[in-house]
């Protein structure tokens, strides 16, 4: 066998041409498929961010929320409940809402602005400049440096704006796990001062944030919170439910899996008529070694061997070229969604398997059905 695998490989890489074209087409498809569900990863990712930052175990919500953004104030009057059900260490009320900024040269600018529990500043960030006490001073905020830290004008410590017509002063410089989907800079304050600054409803609790005295609890809680009229998920489950939201409840999904199949149907039929174009070609070879003692079994062997060499390179080269471009539109392009997942690479896989077994096929049979008396006669 490895004699049969030997020659397979010199007739593939014999005609550099037709080798390149196989290439290039597997590595354009795998590049696509790769860069389109990474670039829906990173949505993803970015949609969960205030849920994957703030880390909290379980969130308490009203059951009509499906996202982050369009949290639904909650009474204060859920939180004394949650607080007296067993199984629960504490529950704090975090703010989480939408703000114009002025800043110093006059502009405005939109701002995410997150309010912590003045007591425990559950959830808070981690501070890579200042000191998280400082957040108590006088009109305190800590902004979160990643890459719409730039539209704030690189804020340094100190540094003054205008919320709502309240005075705000950056007292920390922090980071956090993941950056928001919009586009929009993130402030984080205490929740008295959240609810001071910016207009809100008779309700100011976006959420609730629980930790439970151990992972046998949440059940319980779950159902206590439920007979309240009330929903308590997990943090995956959260960060679940707002995946769903974004796969089927709006537009990105669909468009996303739409290309992805296309650039499916593109890598197949490419691979698929230039593999067949390649067995054509090279007929005669095929049949000169049925000729002389070679089984069927051993000639599908070899385009088995031939496809997959194939679709491996290029399964390489595309998932390579696809981490290259993220990883410098990350560096160089703000708000930039986009991430390899295993789930990423998995999937592009596993459609790379269909295209080699699709051109394996249309070339076996070609292959099993020519006869070697055939070959010698033309």
């Amino acid at each position: 066998m490895k004699g049969l695998f030997t020659l397979a490989f010199k007739l593939l890489v014999n005609d550099r041409g037709k080798f390149a074209a196989l290439i290039i087409g597997i590595t354009f498809a795998m590049f696509l498929m790769v860069q389109l569900t990474s670039i829906f990863a990173g949505i993803l990712q970015k949609a969960s961010a205030n849920i994957i930052n703030l880390g909290a175990r379980v969130w308490i919500m009203d059951p009509a929320v499906n996202n982050p953004l369009n949290s639904i104030p909650l009474p204060d009057t859920v939180l004394a409940a949650v607080r007296s059900i067993d199984g629960v260490a504490y529950a704090v009320p975090v703010y989480s809402g939408a703000s114009l900024v002025k800043l110093n040269n006059g502009t405005y600018q939109p701002v995410t602005v997150i309010g912590l529990d003045d007591t425990t500043l559950v959830g808070r960030p981690q501070l890579l400049e200042g000191k998280i006490e400082d957040i108590y001073g006088e009109n305190a905020f800590i902004v979160i440096k990643d890459q719409e830290y730039v539209k704030l004008g690189n804020p340094t410590l100190g540094t003054t704006f205008e919320l709502n017509d309240h005075r705000g002063v950056i007292v920390g410089i922090a980071q956090v796990t993941t950056s928001g989907l919009f586009g929009m800079p993130t402030l984080y304050t205490t929740y008295g001062r959240a609810i001071q600054y910016i207009p809100t409803q008779r309700f100011t609790a976006a959420y609730i944030l629980v930790e439970p005295k151990s992972e046998a609890d949440i059940p319980h809680i779950k159902a206590q919170v439920a007979a309240l009229g009330y929903l308590a998920l997990t943090k995956e489950e959260f960060i679940h439910r707002v995946s769903n939201y974004y796969k089927f409840q709006t537009g990105v999904g669909t468009n996303i899996l739409i290309m992805t199949v296309t650039s499916f149907l593109v890598g197949l039929s490419i691979s698929g008529q230039t593999f067949y174009t390649f067995v054509l070609e090279n007929l005669d070879k095929f049949g000169a070694l049925k000729a002389i003692g070679a089984k069927n079994r051993e000639l599908i062997y070899m385009i088995l061997f031939q496809a997959g060499f194939t679709g491996l390179t290029g399964y390489g080269l595309g998932v390579g070229l696809s981490s290259l471009l993220i990883n410098i539109a990350v560096r160089k392009v703000p708000g930039y969604a986009g991430t390899i997942t295993f789930f990423n690479l998995g999937l592009a896989l596993m459609m790379l398997l269909i295209i080699v077994c699709f051109s394996s096929y249309i070339a076996a049979r070609k292959i099993i059905r020519v006869e070697p008396f055939e070959i010698f006669r033309g």
